[in-house]
């Protein structure tokens, strides 16, 4: 009986590590394709299913050490294997990957020019003239970024994606309850997030949980109701020389390294593999991480810069070059709303603006300001986030369109 049980609980803890390094690891999805079933399983019962491998563990030890079962180098590989394993994904999920969603410090842009180049893109949010940009470099580990002074009193924090190159403001709030957001992983090349008041998964690029979602619809993925989605702020990109022109008031995100020495030796480590990864990630056609679910698009280049809206069953993105070929203005409209793309060629941004007047626009500036009046941005735009990653979680998508 001591034989049988230490081998089958050895398995089981070593199974438990293994699966958490394969769906919460990262580096396995560089190689295999992770399914997403798997992904939202252990993000929702994580500490679940390492006390059960911890429980396991405990009875082999018990069944070798007391009663002499199994043999005792299947113990000690089992041991360092499930330790290893266990360790590394849960010290890169927690330290290595942790946010700053409530502790973000932002600088001047004096101070910022030490560690921004000019031409480096930064997603910026914007409310009652307070900008804050976030250099694409600055917040590509953190993922979130946010602290509690708000922007201008509002409550919103910028999520990032790097494999996606997607920066998205959200308040996080759901029916007037708090989401405690923590990056776990990544699926279909999009940051997977979970609100930790509830232990469900929430995708970056739809703002809603995975509990929340609407499984009857046939079309694409939505929630049971649009207040279970997290409120999206307009978020728009441009270089960071551009920002200094638009507001030189503004305030800039930098990711500056930790006091604490093991923090900063960690963080140096990280910094390296994000970047190695994320550069071959934007100059190969192949995605880096192997896990997408639907075949890659072809009508667009893979790493193609997409501006995309989704409202309601209509999606549709635009690319840069399609704005700029056709004069720097196109309207458009998306799930019955109508839409104004323009590109400033001083301030290097391509916005996405809300047209409510009822007729097309023609000429438009960077602030809004139309021929009869002034526009605002829409919220529902995704800046700027590769076409492969648009394509998998809207493959219904209309490209470049224009009325």
């Amino acid at each position: 009986m001591a034989e049988l049980a230490f081998y089958i609980t050895t398995a089981i803890s070593v199974i438990i590590a293994f699966v958490y390094f394969r769906d919460l690891g990262d580096i396995p999805q560089l190689f295999i394709t992770t399914k997403r079933k798997n992904v939202d399983r252990f993000i929702r019962h994580e500490y679940k299913f390492l006390a059960i491998g911890l429980g396991a563990w405990v009875l082999s030890a018990v069944t070798h050490l007391g009663f002499g079962g199994g043999a005792g180098w299947v113990f000690w590989v089992g041991t360092i294997s499930a330790l290893g394993l266990v360790a590394f994904t849960w010290i890169y999920v927690h330290l290595g990957l942790r946010n700053q969603k409530g502790s973000a410090q932002f600088y001047s842009i004096e101070e910022a020019k030490e560690f921004v180049s000019p031409t480096t893109q930064v997603i910026v949010l914007e409310n009652d003239g307070v900008a804050r940009a976030h250099p694409q470099s600055q917040i590509m580990r953190p993922h979130l970024a946010g602290n509690e002074q708000g922007l201008e009193g509002e409550n919103v924090i910028m999520t990032f994606c790097a494999i996606a190159n997607l920066g998205l403001g959200y308040t996080p709030e759901v029916e007037g309850q708090n989401v405690d957001l923590e990056v776990l992983a990544q699926h279909g090349n999009n940051l997977v997030l979970r609100d930790n008041n509830t232990g469900e998964p929430l995708q970056q690029i739809y703002g809603f949980r995975a509990k929340d979602q609407d499984l009857n619809t046939d079309g694409p993925a939505c929630p049971l109701r649009p207040t279970l989605t997290m409120r999206p702020w307009p978020t728009f990109r441009m270089t960071f020389r551009g920002f200094q022109k638009a507001f030189p008031e503004g305030q800039v995100f930098l990711n500056k390294p930790p006091s604490n020495p093991f923090l900063y030796l960690m963080d140096m480590a990280m910094e390296i593999a994000f970047t190695a990864t994320i550069q071959k990630h934007h100059t190969e056609a192949k995605p880096v991480m192997q896990n997408l679910e639907r075949p890659i698009d072809p009508r667009l280049p893979t790493k193609s810069y997409v501006w995309g809206v989704n409202i309601g069953d209509d999606a549709c993105c635009w690319t840069d070059d399609f704005v700029v070929e056709n004069g720097g203005v196109i309207n458009a409209e998306v799930g019955g709303q109508a839409l104004v793309l323009s590109w400033d060629p001083i301030f290097e941004s391509l916005n996405v603006w809300v047209n409510d007047g009822g007729k097309p626009v023609t000429e438009i500036d960077f602030w809004g300001r139309a021929t009869d009046g002034v526009l605002k941005r829409s919220p529902d735009v995704k800046p700027g986030m590769f076409w492969h990653v648009w394509a998998e979680f809207f493959p219904h998508t209309d490209i470049n369109r224009q009325t």
